[in-house]
């Protein structure tokens, strides 16, 4: 049975699929979902680099609810994670609720008709309520580096990848050592000239334990789904148990961190080129990676790693602190997302046409990392604090957007005008969130995504992901503020 609520949700990734499926389950049918590119999947459409794979093993990186026995291996690359984002909106009857090719660019809460007006690129759009599933990985990030605009080769970011920039043969320059880059520079590394790869720290590296399933393992996933289940608690269990070397127990990373020293000291021999990969951070203050090609690639004679900062760059070449200048044919980043914006490049306006960005400075926070005081009928997907550095994030999505549907469903049921987080209990879960983060691991000193300009993490929930699912699991009413619609007067 359908209930009288209308829904916009900005963006067509996980969350915004996701989001979907559970508000058309919820009831409500008048639901549009704006994807700004031309085809759905979020990052994972944005991304098409050379290598681009998940670094959480596919049986949990995907629904609970639509489990794929399909996977062709353990951690699937991004085209076919894109496809199966695809397969869901379709296999649950949300596909033609998308309207790609549509940009987002501001909404503005009507307090007199308790409903958000958004402003598209199509024109405009009104409805009750307004979920942002915009993603934290979308808007790229690039240095700002003295001379690059005169630099007379092809300089782009791997979030926008130029298949037309032939790289055989030429000298390249990559900028960062973070996720993306080590993955796609072992796939350029064999074509390339000359492969320069600054870096400002370096990362902690684990092995991938990464295997291709075969015909036998698809039989078995089809026959016993149970196979794919084990394996996805299992995984869920060893991510759960990392959880508190990342916060009140350091020592409990310690098996991680023999294990990516052995990893470095096993796969590169010299001495000195070790040295310069090994990483000075805690394990865990930056985001930990896994790859078996990413040390072996600096052992090739046409590779060099640079650990000294860039200066500058000229028409031709990238000049290092110590006076060095690389002559590059192409300069490719690998600087990671400005990953504080949350709901950008939209602009939000709330209860008073306050914007979202002056109440977010000088630092993003939510309840929940949902809902905002101030913005009735707002919602958010991977808002402030519901990153995991070590989990899946597809968990954390799941139990943020059933807690948007079980709202959904009391919107309706009440037919109250609106349903707004209160502000003390917003005030008391980031005072909470401060506290647990300040002894952490990511604010413990390195420069990393997670952290913003003032020294905050603005990205990572510091919990295990059972526990902000059990924080999340019911719209408490002790939190939330109904405003329910005037009854009508009665005339005598």
């Amino acid at each position: 049975m359908s209930v009288p609520l209308s829904a916009a949700i900005v963006g067509g990734g996980f969350a915004g699929v996701g989001t979907a499926i559970k508000l058309r389950q919820a009831g409500i049918e008048d639901i549009v979902v704006f994807e700004r590119a031309e085809r759905i999947g979020g990052v994972w459409q944005r991304n098409t680099y050379p290598g681009i794979a998940c670094d959480v093993p596919s049986h949990l990186y995907s629904y609970s609810f639509a489990r794929n026995p399909a996977w062709t291996k353990r951690y699937s690359d991004g085209a076919e994670i894109r496809d199966y984002v695809q397969a869901c909106a379709e296999r649950f009857g949300v596909a033609d609720l998308i309207r790609t090719g549509v940009a987002v660019e501001s909404a503005v809460w009507d307090e007199q008709r308790a409903l958000w007006r958004l402003t598209t690129s199509a024109g405009e759009h009104e409805a009750r309520m307004l979920i942002t599933a915009c993603g934290q990985l979308t808007e790229p990030s690039i240095p700002s580096i003295p001379g690059l605009e005169r630099f007379a080769g092809p300089a782009f970011h791997s979030a926008d990848w130029r298949d037309d920039v032939d790289l055989d043969g030429v000298r390249v320059a990559v900028v960062g050592t973070g996720a993306s880059a080590i993955q796609f520079v072992p796939r350029i590394a064999p074509k390339v000239k000359a492969l320069h790869v600054f870096q400002r720290s370096a990362p902690w590296i684990l092995p991938k334990p990464d295997r291709v399933y075969g015909p036998l393992d698809h039989r078995l996933f089809d026959a016993v789904p149970a196979r794919q289940l084990a394996g996805r608690l299992a995984n869920f269990a060893l991510f759960e148990s990392a959880v508190p070397g990342f916060g009140p127990r350091p020592g409990a990373l310690k098996p991680l961190e023999l294990l990516g020293s052995a990893l470095l000291r096993r796969q590169v021999p010299d001495p000195e080129l070790r040295e310069r990969l090994r990483p000075r951070d805690r394990v865990g203050c930056k985001r930990t990676l896994v790859s078996n090609e990413w040390y072996p690639t600096f052992n090739l004679p046409h590779v060099e790693l640079v650990a000294d900062r860039i200066t500058e760059v000229t028409d031709t070449a990238v000049v290092s602190a110590d006076g060095s200048a690389r002559e590059v044919d192409a300069i490719i980043f690998g600087t990671g997302f400005d990953s504080n914006g949350f709901v950008a490049p939209m602009a939000i306006s709330g209860r008073s046409g306050r914007k979202l960005s002056d109440v977010w400075d000088p630092i993003p926070h939510a309840y929940l990392g949902t809902s905002v005081a101030g913005f009735p009928n707002l919602f958010m997907v991977y808002g402030p604090n519901t990153g995991m550095g070590v989990g899946s994030a597809i968990h954390m999505l799941e139990s943020q957007i059933e807690h948007i549907g079980q709202a959904a469903r009391l919107l309706a049921r009440t037919r109250a005008r609106s349903i707004e987080v209160r502000q003390q209990a917003q005030d008391e879960y980031n005072a909470m969130l401060r506290e647990r983060l300040a002894g952490s691991v990511w604010e413990s000193g390195c420069a990393s995504w997670y952290i913003d300009d003032q020294g905050h993490d603005t990205t990572n929930w510091p919990g295990r992901m059972s526990e902000f699912r059990r924080r999340s699991a019911r719209v408490d009413l002790a939190a939330y503020a109904l405003q329910l619609a005037p009854k009508p007067a009665i005339v005598a």
